[in-house]
């Protein structure tokens, strides 16, 4: 009888010759179990997934909650249902209120290929600028605005009118005209390595799309819940966008995403075509459940507050000389190292020693570091020694 590893090498598509092959029985709180029983600390959350850990009891309760009544009755946007309706009044009480109007999607790549859409319906015009190293997904319009043309470069021709700047570049911010329908920037490059920001260049940002009648989009795919110590990473900045891409540590665990902004700029989805972005799944009953009680749970457990303390703690045990620089906002953090042999010599034997680490898309010299905002002192703790342990053994 085969194995489950040969069955997923046999039956399930791959999307590289070398996969990680780690078998999960379950999860609980910050940690995976094997087959075995071990348990692995998940200091990645499922790429920013598992914000208040692995299967929560209050999210399980909503999902079960919510199996009671319903599943998937129609596309989105045509039923009142209720776990959508709740959900989007909660997150638009959360955020500014020019970021009222809420579509649901299955993922984060989907908010992106909206928002691009919503952005060109609303100016009607074609140009969109995006910023080297960014990551927005995979699909083809997504795959338009990201920053790397290695992985571009198979499937083209993509979007036309697609064009890049530099981050934390001013003079590029020149580029940005009365001809751009939108700029779609990372609100932390996450896939290049964890690259912030600059305040003063965030603002500027702001003004000039202000000033050429450009929409903002921030991409708080992997940054929003709690990631960075703020619910969402823009109030760090002291702006607010224009559109709201959302996703991954949204749901609790179950998929989901969106892009939000203001009544008047979404309501050109409604006409001039009719039905101007559907979606059959987008805003699934169980997956908005999911995704109202993960919110609630972040806010009423305070899961914000120690983010900041967390970092430092972080930063302040990853010391050695193998370790270039470690860099970051809040529990989204990039330790690098000088090439891949060491990224994937240490994330091998984390994984022996019970810690899941991993590396970025655009930057693979690079150790990811973004566990849930469960995680605990003492499990920093053991995550920093299990780390400078594998460093000293190279």
């Amino acid at each position: 009888m085969l194995s489950q590893k040969q069955l997923f090498l046999l039956n399930t598509a791959q999307t590289s010759n070398f996969p990680r092959l780690l078998e999960i029985e379950k999860a609980e709180g910050n940690y995976l179990y094997d087959p075995q029983g071990k348990p692995y600390l998940d200091l990645v959350s499922g790429f920013a997934v598992s914000n208040i850990g692995h299967r929560h009891p209050k999210v399980i309760d909503a999902i079960q909650q919510q199996l009671q009544k319903y599943l998937h009755v129609t596309v989105y946007g045509e039923f009142v249902q209720s776990p959508q309706v709740n959900f989007a009044k909660k997150l638009s009480e959360v955020l500014p209120q020019n970021l009222s109007s809420v579509y649901f999607t299955n993922s984060g790549a989907e908010a992106t290929e909206g928002a691009l859409k919503l952005a060109k319906r609303y100016t009607n015009r074609s140009e969109i600028i995006a910023f080297t190293g960014a990551y927005h997904g995979s699909t083809h319009g997504a795959l338009s605005v990201m920053g790397n043309e290695h992985y571009k470069q198979a499937y083209r021709p993509l979007l036309p009118d697609i064009k890049f700047i530099q981050l934390n570049n001013l003079p590029d911010l020149a580029k940005i005209t009365n001809k751009t329908a939108a700029v779609i920037l990372e609100a932390v490059q996450g896939e290049a390595g964890i690259r912030v920001p600059d305040l003063a260049y965030i603002q500027a940002l702001r003004k000039q799309c202000d000033d050429t009648g450009t929409l903002l989009l921030f991409d708080e795919i992997q940054t929003g819940f709690g990631r960075t110590g703020k619910l969402f990473a823009f109030e760090h900045y002291g702006i607010v966008p224009d559109v709201l891409l959302i996703a991954k540590g949204m749901g609790g665990g179950m998929p989901i995403g969106a892009f939000v902004s203001s009544a008047d700029i979404m309501g050109v989805l409604k006409d001039n075509p009719i039905l101007g972005h559907i979606t059959t799944f987008g805003g699934h009953p169980v997956s908005c459940a999911a995704g109202l009680a993960s919110l609630n749970v972040i806010l009423d457990d305070g899961l914000t507050h120690n983010v900041a303390q967390f970092e430092k703690l972080f930063k302040s045990k990853l010391q050695h000389p193998k370790i270039k620089e470690t860099r970051g906002l809040g529990l989204m953090i990039a330790i690098q190292l000088s090439d891949f042999a060491e990224v994937e010599a240490v994330s091998k034997k984390c994984l022996d020693d019970g810690l899941i680490i991993d590396w970025f898309l655009h930057c693979d010299s690079a150790l990811r570091v973004a566990p849930p905002l469960t995680i605990t002192e003492e499990e920093i703790n053991f995550a920093c020694s299990t780390i400078l342990k594998a460093l000293s053994s190279l």
